[in-house]
């Protein structure tokens, strides 16, 4: 009897034990709990940099690149949250094309300095006024031109010019329209044989002024002479460039 109820104390005493090493290894040892889960689910998120972000959502990069998303990207710039990029210069300067003339809205493109190059220049001796010569300037190029000033004369190989009689001087400069004609008097010499060293010139040359005195405004010409050639003498003096022939011979 004493022998049965020990063996039964003994089996109970080993499964007790048993049971205490399952329960030790289970929680801590490798086998892994159940719990409440019968499944576990491990995600690993990767940190990506992230562009500043305001208040209402909208967030700004300064890179170059493309964004993702439903929408388009047109390069760096700005991104919204709706997946569409919209570029931002980083320079919004908008160059300006200048017009002829420092950029004043003017017709100064259209107009040019009358010369040699754009005329034809025609010598008259006359009558009356005595001992005057009239040089007729016409304008044969397709924009308006401008004599400024007054004709420079040389004839043959003289060293000296003629200045302009002051009191001829226009209001304006005198401006020509294709197939307009300018005008210049010339005093060649004194009427009453005042003037010094009185001689003949068979060759003429009229220089134009550019848009300062005395400076080049282009081609000269060289009109044709009376084949007898012109007297002259140090009298000789010349008009400013005149609108109107009567201007022009009125001195």
């Amino acid at each position: 009897m004493r022998t049965t109820r020990r063996l039964r104390l003994l089996a109970a005493t080993g499964t007790a034990v048993a049971a205490l090493a399952l329960t030790a290894c289970q929680d801590g040892t490798g086998t892994k709990d159940e719990g409440a889960a019968g499944s576990a689910t491990t995600t690993s998120t990767a940190a990506t940099p992230k562009a500043s972000e305001g208040a209402d959502g909208t967030s700004t990069g300064t890179g170059t690149g493309t964004s993702t998303g439903a929408g388009t990207s047109t390069g760096a710039g700005t991104s919204t949250d709706g997946g569409k990029s919209t570029r931002t210069p980083a320079d919004t300067t908008t160059a300006t094309a200048k017009k002829p003339g420092g950029g004043q809205d003017d017709a100064s493109a259209d107009r040019v300095l009358c010369n040699g190059s754009n005329t034809a220049v025609k010598v008259q001796s006359l009558s009356r006024p005595l001992n005057h010569m009239l040089i007729t300037v016409t304008n044969t190029g397709s924009k308006l031109c401008d004599l400024t000033y007054f004709p420079v004369l040389r004839f043959d190989e003289m060293q000296w010019a003629p200045q302009g009689a002051k009191e001829t001087q226009p209001q304006a400069v005198t401006t020509l329209a294709p197939g307009e004609s300018g005008y210049a008097g010339v005093l060649l010499s004194a009427a009453d044989g005042s003037g010094d060293g009185g001689t003949t010139g068979h060759r003429l040359t009229v220089a134009f002024q550019g848009m300062t005195p005395n400076s080049s405004g282009g081609a000269s010409a060289l009109p044709s002479l009376p084949a007898k050639g012109v007297y002259y003498d140090s009298s000789l003096q010349v008009t400013y460039w005149q609108q109107n022939r009567a201007d022009a011979l009125d001195w």
